[in-house]
């Protein structure tokens, strides 16, 4: 999550309080669709308006539409006509922060689904392009139906939270590809000239030969939000999302990504090994969920190249969110375009970023436009695999293999089974408290 989406994000939590009074309609409400035509989503639009659905309605959902809306034009006519959400409060915000800009462009009427399970109800109207934002742990089952439902997709990154969700998340995506549907991942960095004329560069030999490469995302942390008397478990876990391991993967899965994905970018494909370390050092209060609060990992590269990777999320810490390379000739911050020589002396500079969540959303549109196809999921799943190699290694404290993660059948959650918040939690609390990974434990269990 980047500043932003963390300040829209605590806003919802503050509309949640007048909202929770009201829970057992949320479970309820929502209009069922009836028959309705065929999606377009297979063929080429040309002119037609391109219907758009979000099923996620918190903050980076809220983003994305509106984003998406942006691209609106006389020859991108472009609108928000289904929305789903397991809260209506979410929905409620949403749509207003939306409309605010893009009034004329939403018409979401009998269309405005409620429930865990809303996105069904959504995938049934006639849309053309799904945007996916709900929390990371739903979002194979949500690529899984929204593929089979024929429709374009825009998914938030990680694609997944566990190994068994990257495999089927890459299996939706072949299925994808078959039925030439576009899909497109929000890892948004590819999407910036800075970034592509960067590693084009350094792929040129700009620095000589790659020796080390290094990651970082770290920054004060995220919202918090506390539980509420009258809340089930599993309702109380899908608000505060971010702190559990079925719905976010841990920090380094959600935010991370981000920076593990420009160095798969630069090396050509994921690394082979990880060990790491991590732990919990501020996050001690009854709402801090499971997560860890800061990861060090060493990955390895196939070609012996070495990535040293932190991500921490404690206040009045050294922050950046960054990526360098080291060369044989000078080294390169990958994210300002700066490239220097052994004596660090500046001698190549990229153009300026674009607002990378706005250029993907122009650049899928267009090449939908235009009957191209773009597909990113198969490098979404790898880079969100990266991201969860990490951590494994750093709750496991062991020294891991790429095939070993990848392969891993511990799965966190069965998504499928649940439709209401009356579903039991995945994971339960004992005396108020949940399992955290302890590394040097469970030696055979990898998380």
């Amino acid at each position: 999550m980047n500043p932003a989406e963390i300040k829209a994000e605590q806003a919802t939590t503050d509309t949640r309080r007048e909202f929770i009074k009201s829970t057992s309609a949320v479970i309820a409400g929502g209009a069922m669709v009836g028959t309705l035509p065929i999606s377009r989503a297979a063929y080429t639009f040309g002119s037609d308006e391109i219907k758009v659905g979000l099923v996620g309605c918190g903050g980076r959902g809220t983003g994305a539409a509106t984003q998406a809306l942006d691209t609106n034009s006389p020859e991108n006519r472009v609108k928000l006509t289904a929305v789903a959400d397991p809260f209506q409060f979410r929905i409620d915000g949403a749509l207003k922060a939306i409309r605010s800009k893009h009034a004329e462009r939403v018409d979401v009427t009998d269309r405005s689904f409620v429930g865990v399970d809303a996105y069904k109800r959504l995938l049934d109207s006639d849309v053309d392009l799904v945007i996916l934002t709900s929390p990371p742990g739903f979002r194979p089952m949500h690529f899984e139906a929204a593929v089979k439902a024929n429709k374009h997709v825009f998914m938030e990154k990680p694609v997944a939270t566990d190994a068994p969700g990257v495999r089927r998340v890459l299996a939706a995506n072949k299925i994808a590809k078959e039925k030439k549907l576009a899909v497109q991942v929000g890892l948004q960095r590819h999407h910036e000239s800075g970034y592509k004329a960067t590693i084009a560069k350094l792929k040129d030999g700009a620095i000589g030969d790659i020796i080390l490469t290094r990651a970082y995302w770290n920054g004060d942390g995220v919202w918090t939000r506390n539980r509420a008397p009258e809340q089930s478990e599993l309702e109380y876990q899908i608000n505060n999302w971010y702190y559990f391991n079925w719905l976010s993967g841990d920090h380094i899965t959600e935010q991370h990504i981000h920076n593990l994905d420009v160095i798969n970018w630069l090396m050509d494909g994921p690394p082979v090994e990880a060990q790491g370390q991590g732990g919990r050092q501020v996050r001690t209060g009854p709402d801090s969920g499971q997560i860890f609060d800061h990861h060090f990992v060493e990955y390895t590269y196939k070609n012996g190249v070495k990535l040293l990777s932190q991500c921490r999320h404690i206040p009045g810490c050294w922050s950046s969110v960054s990526e360098f390379a080291h060369g044989s000739k000078g080294w390169c911050n990958i994210g300002a375009g700066k490239i220097y020589d052994r004596d660090n002396k500046e001698i190549w500079s990229a153009p300026a970023n674009e607002d990378g969540w706005a250029k993907e959303h122009v650049d899928l549109f267009a090449l939908i436009r235009k009957g191209e196809i773009p597909n990113e999921g198969d490098y979404g799943a790898t880079s969100t695999m990266t991201s969860i190699m990490g951590r494994m290694a750093t709750y496991t404290g062991r020294t891991l293999t790429w095939d070993q993660c990848f392969n891993s059948k511990v799965s966190l959650a069965n998504t499928d089974a649940m439709s209401s918040f009356k579903d039991e939690a995945p994971l339960q609390p004992e005396d108020g408290k949940y399992w955290i990974p302890t590394p040097g434990q469970d030696p055979e269990l990898i998380v």
